[in-house]
Formats: structure tokens, sequence, C-alpha cells
């Protein structure tokens, strides 16, 4: 296994759909925000409950301005910023959808990793491992769960060009993931958060992450088919889905011998 680290919007009248009228009238107070933030916060609802499933339609700018009794504008402004925020995509001539992993210009938004001779490599994942456990504190901590809580763990390899680059222990809540099987992993040949999105509903919609330089202990070390002690990337990721819900957190540790962690700031 991996090294262990150390251990609103208030209704006008009887529509919800309705921005307060304090906003509308854009009187100041300590809870003051924006309408069309409001709209967004609406629409954050919408997909939350899963109204709207990914890969879906959205209905269009001015079904929603007529919904939430508010300009078109301003339901566009939040479209705007969500669409900035890879919560949905627009589609010229077809309208707004939710965003997908599905969708192959996902897949990158996630995983960094590029070959240092340059192009792009589709990365294969292979399963192997799935088990139940009870949650201790650094799980619990990472996924706001309390701690005994049920929880699935994954571990898994990816490969590029058929050669093993990263070594991943995931930990997922038994509430949400509960049903996971190894079979279910192997059988699915989409990524993993397709697979997520698809199976479970779950959409990651951002995530933290931590890196660091470590040696490769022995079993990680065999797995990625590099030296006992040779130096690997930590990649400790945290991912959210919809209201700031932590749904996974995984572990990673990444051969840097062809490939480099790429991040494009600005």
């Amino acid at each position: 296994m991996l090294p262990m680290p150390p251990s609103a919007v208030s209704p006008k009248g009887p529509s919800s759909d309705t921005p307060s009228a304090s906003a509308s009238s854009g009187a100041a107070s300590p809870t003051f925000s924006p309408l069309y933030r409001q709209i967004k916060s609406l629409l954050l609802q919408r997909l939350e409950s899963g109204e709207w499933r990914p890969g879906e339609a959205i209905p269009s700018e001015s079904e929603l301005a007529t919904r939430f009794n508010v300009s078109q504008g301003t339901v566009r402004k939040a479209i705007d910023e969500m669409a900035a925020e890879n919560l949905l995509l627009r589609r010229q001539g077809k309208g707004t959808f939710v965003a997908s992993h599905d969708d192959p210009r996902a897949f990158f938004r996630f995983l960094r990793l590029v070959p240092l001779a340059g192009g792009i490599e589709q990365a294969q994942s292979i399963p192997l491992e799935c088990w139940r456990a009870k949650a201790g504190p650094e799980v619990a901590r990472m996924l706001e769960l309390n701690i005994g809580d049920p929880i699935n763990i994954v571990r898994r390899l990816l490969q590029f060009a058929g050669k093993p680059v990263v070594v991943d222990e995931i930990y997922l809540p038994g509430s949400i993931f509960g049903t996971v099987t190894l079979e279910m992993l192997r059988e699915y040949e989409g990524s993993l958060y397709s697979f997520f999105e698809n199976r479970f509903g779950i959409r990651m919609v951002r995530a933290e992450e931590r890196l660091r330089a470590v040696p490769a202990d022995r079993a990680s070390a065999e797995l990625l088919k590099v030296a006992e002690g040779s130096p690997l990337l930590s990649v400790e990721r945290v991912s959210f889905s919809y209201a700031d819900k932590p749904v996974e957190w995984r572990r990673g540790l990444y051969s840097t011998n062809d490939h480099c962690y790429f991040n494009e700031l600005g």
C-alpha cells in the first residue's frame, strides 16, 4: 500500500425561485449578494439536486429569466460565470449544457501529467484492488466524515503508452460509493471520474492538491518499475462535488522519468 501520512437566497412570496427583494433593490446589508450571484446559487441548487444531469441541456436563458423573474442579462451573467468555472458548457447554436466528465476535454482538467517529449497521451486505468473499511481520523477529516464511518478504498495504476506512471490510493465515502466493486471498475471503459458520474451521479467540479517529493517504497517501486528509493512526486488531492462537498481523497505517486506535472497559470 502507499505510505500513510501522519495522522442562500431568501424566497419572495410563495416561490423559492424568486431572488430576494433586498438584493433586487440593491439595498446594502451584511448579507447582500449581487442578483446574478443569487441566480447562480439557484442554478447550483438545481445541479446539486440532479434536476439537470451531466451532459443534459439546461433551459434557455429566456426560460430561466421567466422562471426566476429577472432579466435575461442577469441570467446570462450567472451562466457565464458558471461556464468559466467548468460547471456549464456553451455549445454554439445548440444551447447550454451541464458539464460532464464524458467530454474528452474534461479528461486533462484533473490529470496534469504530460510527457517530457511533448504531445498528449491517453492514460489507461488499471484497477488493482477495491475494499471496504472504516474511516480513521485522517480520512474522516479530509472527507468530513465521522471516525468509523464506512469508506471504500480503491488502488489503481495509470499507464501511459504501456508504461506504469502513477499509482493511486483513493478513499471514497461509503454512503455514496458503498456498492462499488473491483469488477465494476474493471468493466468500465471510461475515466474514473466518468465512472463516478455515470454510476453514482457524482461529478467532481474542483479539487485541491498538495505536491511534494518522496522516495519510492518497495511496493510502489515494484508497481512503477523504478528502483526503491527513487524520487517520486506525491500528489495528494481532495475532490469536491457541488456545494463544495468533499467526495474523494486520493494519494498518488507519480514517476517523473518520462513525464512532468504541468499547470498553466494566469
